[in-house]
């Protein structure tokens, strides 16, 4: 066999390898939700998946634990005052104060939010590590000017019916109870890799023909 088949079988096996011990996740396009209010600055990631829930290597389970000491007394009762425990507010939109996933590079913070069913982070900063690493895994991290963010909290709170319009394509997001949008930011790879519902290893199969044909032309 030559080096090249060998090379290309190598590739196979990996990314079939890969695909049995991860899951891929849905396409973004158009999301419009109700959102969840935790106007918090600096959350960092040790509060968004504690260090001592980090032991398990595939993206599943980890909703469970989201916010886990903020979300249950030492008893594991529910804290009554945190907001995911408040049934008044739901959907798949997070809505965070300033400087959201600081802290740890950790990427289970994002997988527990992915985890839990939210598909967006909505906030005035973000950390750039967590916010490549929602980016890698299917969470939309969608930073908005800081007097935008405060509307959007004061809506929700007067209205916990109040619905975000993200439009990934065309990358704005809306407040729908007034007609008010911004703009965001997001590289061209990550924003067709999201609509797409690719990851990294989603978007090399997606473009395997031209991976091989350039590997059959390599030197041996």
């Amino acid at each position: 066999m030559s080096l090249v088949n060998t090379k290309a079988k190598n590739y196979r096996l990996w990314t079939i390898d890969y695909r049995l011990k991860n899951m891929a996740y849905d396409k973004f396009n158009i999301l419009r939700s109700t959102a969840v209010p935790l106007p918090i600055e600096n959350i960092d990631t040790d509060q968004i998946i504690p260090a001592r829930f980090l032991k398990a290597t595939e993206r599943v389970g980890f909703g469970d634990n989201l916010f886990r000491d903020w979300r249950y007394n030492a008893d594991n009762t529910p804290k009554q005052d945190f907001v995911l425990n408040n049934p008044t507010y739901k959907g798949k939109i997070l809505v965070g104060g300033k400087n959201f996933g600081s802290g740890s590079s950790r990427e289970h913070a994002a997988w527990a939010i992915y985890d839990y069913g939210f598909r967006c982070v909505v906030s005035s900063f973000f950390a750039d590590i967590f916010r490549n690493n929602c980016l890698n895994i299917g969470v939309l991290p969608v930073q908005v000017s800081a007097e935008f963010a405060e509307k959007i909290f004061a809506a929700i709170h007067t209205d916990p019916n109040t619905e975000l319009e993200i439009n990934l394509p065309e990358q704005t997001i809306t407040l729908l109870s007034t007609g008010e949008k911004e703009t965001f930011d997001i590289s061209p790879y990550k924003k067709d890799n999201m609509i797409n519902g690719f990851d990294d290893i989603d978007y090399l199969q997606s473009i395997k023909p031209e991976i091989e044909e350039f590997a059959l032309h390599l030197p041996i």
